[in-house]
């Protein structure tokens, strides 16, 4: 590369000129990040006097985080340039260059304000406000984001000359190859916009899917990360995460718990006739428990069935198992006191060795009796 090709069109600029574009460049630097500071001073006193400008203030401060000291750098040292009388190709360059770190700083600030707005957006809009960002947050943000890169990238190279409809159609050709390429990663994609839209579930519910009962933590563009009730992390993707069943339990109001009693057959009628009053006062002794009903389901050889039904007034696990636990040891102390027995009927076993009349003992078969105490 001949240096002095390049920097002949600078040589003829007076050492005047140059101290004038320095002390130029030094003190747009020195105003530029002052004004920034100032500013960014200024918009946290508005947010922490509690204006009605706050949400505004807030987003602005958050905003103007993202200058780049870089970027400030550059743009001062543009404006000492551009006191210069440069001739080509440097005047073409310098005017490039400002569209680029302009453009580029200008990104970073909307990077940032789009982070922040949509962040507050489905804050507002959500039930807790502390709740972590959904999936849903993640997908507007990603997409806004990567429109304005795309767009800012297509300026960036029509203001260097280059013809942006023949890359921008050569985009679209390439784009459907790697469409086709990526159609797994495409289907958790367009899932996880599913999720976002539908809302089945949220960071923080617990649900069970697949055999799996665990809390969520993180729902992604590819993937949604359950902890598991045994502790382990779980990831699953989520377009089989959506194929499957998926049970909510944060979003169930209350229980319904069912399950069945069986006392001895050789109860008396007249004491089994008294065993549903009694289960069902058992039931409507605890808090938070609504009963349903007691029946004797079923009376076979081996036991009566007492089927109860009854609803636990809230959703959580630990509550349905205390009122489980105590309806179950209230029980087993009632039937002490009335004198039911849980336990199974005793059989013994009856082996007739005799012949029947008429048979030989060679011909006759052992007769087996099974017969209930």
């Amino acid at each position: 590369m001949d240096i002095h090709k390049l920097t002949a069109p600078l040589a003829g600029v007076s050492t005047e000129e140059w101290v004038a574009a320095i002390a130029a460049a030094v003190i747009s630097f020195l105003a530029i990040h002052a004004g920034v500071m100032l500013l960014r001073r200024q918009l946290c006193r508005m947010a922490e006097q509690g204006r009605a400008e706050k949400p505004y203030a807030e987003l602005l401060k958050g905003t103007l985080a993202r200058t780049s000291n870089l970027a400030v750098i550059l743009i001062s040292l543009l404006l000492g340039l551009s006191l210069l009388d440069l001739a080509p190709p440097w005047d073409q360059r310098v005017q490039h260059l400002w569209f680029i770190i302009l453009g580029l700083q200008l990104m970073l600030y909307l990077d940032r304000a789009v982070t922040i707005g949509t962040r507050r957006y489905f804050q507002q809009h959500a039930e807790d406000e502390a709740a972590p960002s959904t999936v849903a947050n993640t997908l507007v943000g990603w997409a806004v984001k990567a429109m304005l890169w795309i767009v800012f990238l297509l300026a960036v190279l029509s203001n260097l000359g280059i013809n942006v409809s023949t890359f921008v159609a050569s985009l679209g050709i390439g784009g459907i190859a790697v469409a086709l390429a990526v159609q797994n990663i495409l289907g958790d994609l367009f899932a996880s916009l599913s999720i976002a839209v539908d809302k089945p579930f949220e960071v923080g519910d617990a649900i069970s899917v697949a055999g799996t009962s665990g809390t969520v933590e993180h729902v992604g563009l590819k993937t949604t990360r359950i902890r598991a009730d045994s502790g382990e992390q779980i990831v699953i993707s989520n377009a089989d995460l959506l194929k499957n069943v998926v049970r909510n339990f944060k979003r169930m109001s209350n229980r319904r718990v069912q399950f069945s009693l069986r006392v001895n057959p050789a109860t008396a009628p007249a004491l089994a006739a008294t065993i549903p009053a009694a289960l069902r006062e058992i039931i409507e002794r605890q808090q938070n428990v609504r009963f349903e009903r007691v029946h004797l389901k079923a009376v076979t050889q081996d036991a009566l069935e007492f089927e109860l039904v009854f609803y636990v007034l809230n959703s959580s696990y630990g509550s349905y198992m205390d009122a489980q636990q105590a309806i179950l040891l209230a029980s087993m102390e009632k039937f002490e006191q009335l004198g039911v027995t849980t336990n199974n009927p005793a059989y013994h076993l009856v082996v007739d060795r005799h012949a029947p009349s008429g048979e030989t003992p060679r011909q006759a078969p052992r007769a087996l009796k099974v017969q209930p105490r």
